[in-house]
């Protein structure tokens, strides 16, 4: 008679796999949670989607995937029933329980926060409300905890090619109907030239040193990219608000390259207290209205090589991305 099989009992995970092979990133996304977040010197609730990954080694057949929805609800109650954090901090709190618990080398967190901002319409001053994204990463390892914040904005940008050819053959008609060149010159420092405008998606990330005080509020970030695009766009409008969005728009046209340069441009200005060795990511997407396609610009890097570039024209080989700055945390003797 055929004995039944027994199940064996205990950790699958801890099993040993049957190809031995390490794993860079094994976790959990869309993780979606409230949270009390402290931000621009006040606190708020958020609604936030998080991200939590660790690295497994080639001897553990697989993490433990419930341990990554306690951590995050072990330290999301800390900030409900005690100080609230800024998002790169929380982030960083789940990380480095994350790595304890999960027995791994480094693990990586990311908070994506939606909350809303009020402001003024920029003529009328209607207020209306506007909705940002909030972005707190961090990398735990042996060597210590990076953390970096960021915010997401909409704006509008005017496309400056298109405008010189509408230049151009407003300045032939106007020419062929007996205007002078001064008159024409006059007209265009008057009329602000029509152009094909795109909705931009701008997005600015700041990374602190582990030896650095200073914080980053996200109330600048927004400022500096909002301020990179042509105009501001806004929710609610009335008509004087929305001519002048427009006009604003017309008068400042922008590539998506200038956005970026723009946003690294303030960055560098606003946050160099920070030191040569913090580091920036600036990345525009303008949703076109002529084509098909979108198109994007990036830039990242080093505070210090982005103001040896800006400054003096000194050209950086390589430009330091985000994930090698966040995994490049000093040994505990470097600090």
């Amino acid at each position: 008679m055929t004995q039944p099989t027994t199940l064996r009992r205990g950790d699958v995970q801890a099993r040993r796999p049957s190809t031995e092979v390490s794993l860079s990133r094994v976790g959990v996304t869309g993780v979606e949670k409230v949270v009390r977040v402290r931000s621009n010197g006040s606190e708020q609730l958020f609604y936030a989607e998080l991200e939590c990954f660790v690295d497994l080694g080639p001897e553990q057949k697989g993490a433990h995937m419930s341990r990554f929805e306690e951590i995050v609800n072990e330290a999301i109650d800390e900030v409900v029933l005690g100080e609230a954090f800024k998002a790169e901090t929380l982030a960083s709190h789940i990380a480095e329980r994350v790595r304890d618990r999960q027995a791994g080398r480094r693990a990586e967190v990311t908070i994506a926060a939606r909350y809303p901002e009020h402001k003024p319409a920029p003529a009328s001053g209607t207020p209306t409300q506007e909705i940002y994204t909030l972005f707190g990463s961090a990398v735990a390892s042996a060597h210590g905890t990076r953390r970096l914040v960021g915010v997401e904005a909409q704006g509008m940008t005017a496309c400056p090619c298109a405008q010189e050819m509408v230049m151009e053959r407003s300045h032939e008609r106007l020419r062929d109907g007996g205007f002078t060149d001064d008159e024409i010159g006059r007209v265009f420092e008057a009329v602000p030239v029509a152009t094909h405008n795109q909705r931009g998606i701008g997005t600015l990330h700041v990374g602190c040193p582990e030896a650095c005080s200073e914080t980053v509020e996200e109330e600048t970030l927004l400022e500096v990219v909002e301020s990179a695009m042509s105009s501001e766009i806004y929710e609610l409008m009335k008509r004087s608000d929305e001519v002048e969005v427009v006009e604003k728009a017309h008068l400042r046209p922008r590539f998506v390259e200038d956005c970026v340069r723009e946003m690294i441009r303030m960055a560098i200005e606003r946050f160099g207290r920070l030191g040569a060795d913090a580091f920036i990511s600036a990345r525009q997407e303008n949703l076109e209205t002529i084509h098909q396609h979108n198109v994007v610009a990036e830039r990242h890097g080093l505070l210090g090589d982005l103001r040896r570039e800006v400054d003096f024209g000194e050209q950086v080989r390589h430009h330091v991305t985000k994930r090698e700055w966040l995994e490049d945390a000093p040994s505990p003797e470097r600090l």
